[in-house]
């Protein structure tokens, strides 16, 4: 009986060593298999490491080579503007050509080479403008550095309390089209302006709704009649909250119904296609 009992015992001890031995060989067949996933990851994630480091110093070498070029090219060598852009000699003398052009009282305020490209702009802008529409009393065009403000009597664009553009703006709408689109650098932002007496239809909720609304108008009919890249503009409303004058009169409340039209030279744009073309 005590043999028998052993025996047992003896048994029971290697089928227990057994099961433990089995549970660590699948934990450690499975820490083999994770072990290798991660290292196959690792593996895969160096390779796309080293070919997007291949690509950077490959665009650093394209982009040191154009740079010696630039040093090299006489005449077109590039300078930097306030580090935003290179733009070369020949260039600058185009620019120094318009500046000439420029109120000399102006060109005492241009401190930087920026300064001066800013004026060459705007100058370049005005004159365009001038060119294309003539200044009365339902036009005024006024220059801030290199912003241009072109403010157009709504009696000249819409129907009293109406969002919906007149067959009569068509010809100003053309000039200030063709304006935009011979300048890529242009972004134009249009703001509807109206009086402050109240308004509330069946489609205008107040001033705020029908400042933006008509500001909204002119920039749909600007992108798909006069062809203007929709990229370029900007619709806002300010409803009566900037008058140019006092609303104290009926003359006065029709002054501040307008439309203000302002063009907005892009710098980034400007300087890169000046580079590009040169």
């Amino acid at each position: 009986m005590k043999k028998t009992f052993t025996f047992i015992a003896l048994s029971g001890a290697i089928l227990m060593t057994s099961c433990v031995s089995k549970k660590k060989y699948v934990a450690l067949e499975q820490e083999l298999q994770d072990t290798r996933g991660t290292l196959q990851k690792t593996v895969v994630e160096k390779e796309e490491l080293e070919d997007k480091f291949a690509k950077i110093e490959a665009r650093v070498a394209d982009y040191n080579a154009k740079i010696n070029s630039l040093k090299e090219a006489g005449d077109d060598k590039m300078v930097m503007v306030d580090d935003i852009a290179a733009i070369s000699n020949n260039t600058k003398a185009k620019m120094r050509e318009t500046l000439a052009n420029v109120d000399p009282s102006k060109l005492q305020e241009a401190k930087t080479l920026k300064d001066s490209m800013n004026l060459a702009v705007s100058h370049n802008l005005k004159s365009s403008l001038d060119d294309s529409l003539k200044e009365d009393e339902d036009i005024s065009i006024n220059i801030d550095n290199t912003v241009v403000m072109i403010s157009i009597s709504d009696k000249m664009l819409f129907k009293t309390g109406s969002y919906r553009v007149s067959n009569k703006a068509n010809e100003i709408l053309q000039k200030l089209a063709n304006v935009i689109n011979s300048e890529e650098s242009i972004d134009v932002m249009v703001e509807g302006h109206t009086d402050p007496r109240t308004i509330s239809t069946a489609v205008v909720q107040d001033n705020w709704d029908l400042s933006v609304k008509r500001a909204t108008s002119i920039v749909r009919k600007l992108q798909k009649e006069y062809d203007v890249a929709p990229e370029k503009l900007i619709a806002s409303g300010r409803s009566s909250y900037h008058p140019l004058v006092a609303n104290d009169s009926e003359e006065n409340m029709a002054i501040n119904r307008r439309t203000k039209i302002v063009l907005l030279p892009n710098m980034d744009k400007f300087f890169a296609m000046l580079t590009a073309s040169n």
